[in-house]
């Protein structure tokens, strides 16, 4: 690489954040992980979650991140801001909005957002969840997607289930997908990283109906169960990524998910709703 812009890896950049004020940060979409008609919904809640974690008043690490994408999200300029509504001895509880200038030049809120932060301490610890059994990514071949996205260049995605439906012929299949991810090019796992891993999974209305129809999410929340320390472990090493829906009715859907390191320690689980049309 020839300048220091050429290595700023894609995510710091499209993560980059101007401090304006305690608890005001500006910042610009950028094309690196844009998706069909916004950026890629990952990207939206890590940057959310990189503003809290560049508050000068933060407790902790992350344990929870709820997103809730109110309007679009358009290419340009943003403002965030995150406020801590109230701390704790152990943890910290924050409201988070990113506004956007809307067509008449006034401020509109595009994204809003609450999260948790927390001071961990080690405590007796258990799984009821363990990774399921998969065959090793290096024997797995990479996704061949079934849209375009500039997002989708950023992650490599390997499946061992649940890839696109081979046929749309809106047969009914079980909704559950697998696959190993990472990030393009490597980069070692955080929890901005985490965020944005949290959303890879394309609409599981999709692998269900086996039907392309229009979808998005509505909201978004992230649970992250690993550490700074057992991040820094996973390194730039593969996650595990499971997904599944539970219901699809009256125009959406849900999708819970798990991601674990490649050691099999469950790092954090998702849930989202999705609205669909027909």
């Amino acid at each position: 690489m020839t300048s220091s812009h050429a290595s700023i890896h894609p995510l710091d950049e499209a993560l980059a954040l101007t401090a304006q004020q305690p608890g005001v940060f500006t910042g610009r979409t950028t094309q690196a992980y844009w998706n069909m008609v916004g950026p890629f919904g990952g990207i939206t809640a890590a940057t959310l979650l990189q503003a809290v974690l560049q508050h000068p008043d933060l407790l902790g690490d992350p344990l929870s991140l709820t997103v809730n994408f109110t309007g679009a999200v358009t290419e340009g300029d943003f403002t965030i801001r995150a406020t801590p509504s109230r701390t704790n001895r152990s943890t910290q509880h924050w409201i988070v909005t990113l506004d956007q200038a809307g067509p008449d030049g006034q401020s509109v809120v595009a994204t809003t957002a609450t999260a948790v932060t927390a001071a961990r301490r080690e405590t007796w610890g258990s799984t009821d969840l363990p990774m399921p059994t998969a065959p090793a990514p290096q024997t797995c071949a990479p996704a061949s997607p079934a849209f375009r996205s500039e997002w989708l260049q950023r992650y490599e995605m390997l499946p061992v289930t649940g890839n696109f439906p081979s046929v749309w012929d809106e047969s009914i299949h079980p909704s559950q997908s697998q696959l190993w991810v990472r990030d393009v090019p490597n980069r070692p796992l955080d929890f901005v990283a985490l965020a944005a891993l949290s959303d890879i999974f394309y609409p599981r209305v999709w692998l269900h109906r086996a039907k392309r129809v229009p979808a998005g999410t509505v909201s978004m929340t992230t649970y992250f169960h690993a550490n700074r320390a057992q991040l820094e472990q996973a390194g730039s090493g593969y996650l595990f990524a499971q997904a599944r829906g539970q219901e699809f009715r009256n125009g959406f859907c849900d999708q819970t998910a798990q991601l674990w390191s490649q050691d099999g320690l469950m790092l954090a689980t998702s849930n989202q709703i999705v609205y669909y049309k027909e």
